[in-house]
């Protein structure tokens, strides 16, 4: 019976580290992911998993255009409006989610959305976009060592070996701009509080939406965070001093419209299509992208170190989703 006991409890924890890692898994029977996961890609194919590595990767380029006419506490409030205003159009989104669920949705909606995505206006004050896309390359880090918390015992030899590489990728990236003095020091400090916020946020989410749908309870979670974000946003729409640009407010838009609705959306369909573990590989575009449009749209200066740091973290990344592969 202790064997037993022993047994179903490592079943558990891998599980909850698995599910983790595949945040947005289609809850279509094992048959049909396995035959999802190799079947040859389709054009519809690979523009969705172009879409959310490109779109998440430009939010950061997108943060810092509308700086120029936006306080940050603004930036946040627009930006899941616009989300929440666009996924209401999604069919499916108005799945029923019962009441007992949502407890963890008003948890999600704090945790990752209303306090990660208003962190990082605040960031890029200090840190340039670059920097910022790049550190966050690393979130699958933060997500499995939350996953590691709850389960109470240490991940097995291959995924430590990917959180050891990329934390050695977060270092490197961090490195040069703490280097620059307080200000860029204590940017760096709020995106990586950002991302830890994310290891829980993921942890939270993977099981409601496994259960009642991706898109029902983002959605619930952005209506949630709206109500959350709106003090914020008006005392600084109220205190905003800046002058307007038609740019930024197109930014506000690509990060609302595109970024907190068409990429999810993307992301759940891909998943459905070729499963979980190869829709992640969207992901990977994330800092190249943001590290692209820093420095060649934004003029961006980013250390070599830096440069080489991201894909440390990514190389670590990519490691640990390799060892969970062969655990499922």
């Amino acid at each position: 019976m202790a064997s037993r006991l022993k047994l179903n409890h490592s079943k558990v924890r891998h599980a909850t580290i698995e599910r983790c890692a595949n945040l947005l898994m289609s809850n279509d029977s094992s048959a049909r992911r396995t035959a999802a996961e190799v079947a040859p890609l389709q054009p519809l194919d690979w523009l969705l998993l172009l879409t959310p590595g490109v779109v998440w990767g430009s939010s950061f380029y997108f943060i810092s255009i509308a700086l120029h006419s936006f306080a940050p506490g603004m930036i946040t409030p627009m930006r899941v409006v616009l989300g929440c205003i666009t996924l209401t159009f999604v069919p499916g989104v108005r799945a029923p989610v019962p009441r007992s669920a949502w407890r963890n949705i008003v948890l999600l909606a704090l945790v990752w959305l209303a306090v990660p995505l208003a962190v990082f206006p605040f960031a890029e004050q200090h840190v340039s976009s670059s920097v910022t896309g790049m550190l966050n390359g690393a979130t699958p880090l933060f997500v499995a060592m939350v996953a590691g918390v709850i389960a109470r015992r240490l991940p097995p030899r291959g995924q430590i070996v990917g959180l050891a590489i990329g934390c050695i990728g977060v270092v490197l990236i961090a490195l040069p701009s703490i280097r620059e003095g307080s200000s860029s020091s204590f940017g760096v400090a709020l995106i990586i509080g950002a991302l830890m916020l994310y290891g829980f946020a993921l942890n939270i989410a993977s099981p409601l939406q496994q259960q009642f749908g991706a898109l029902p309870v983002l959605w619930r979670a952005e209506i949630v965070a709206v109500v959350m974000l709106a003090p914020l946003g008006i005392y600084s729409t109220l205190n905003n001093d800046r002058p307007f640009e038609w740019s930024a407010l197109a930014a506000v838009l690509a990060l609302g419209v595109l970024g907190t609705a068409v990429a999810h959306y993307a992301m759940v369909m891909l998943a459905g299509r070729i499963g979980s573990t190869r829709a992640a590989a969207s992901l990977y575009l994330m800092p190249a992208v943001s590290l692209a449009l820093g420095v060649v749209v934004n003029n961006e200066d980013v250390a070599p170190l830096a440069i080489a740091g991201s894909g440390v973290a990514v190389l670590g990344a990519y490691v640990l989703s390799r060892s969970r592969r062969k655990m499922a």
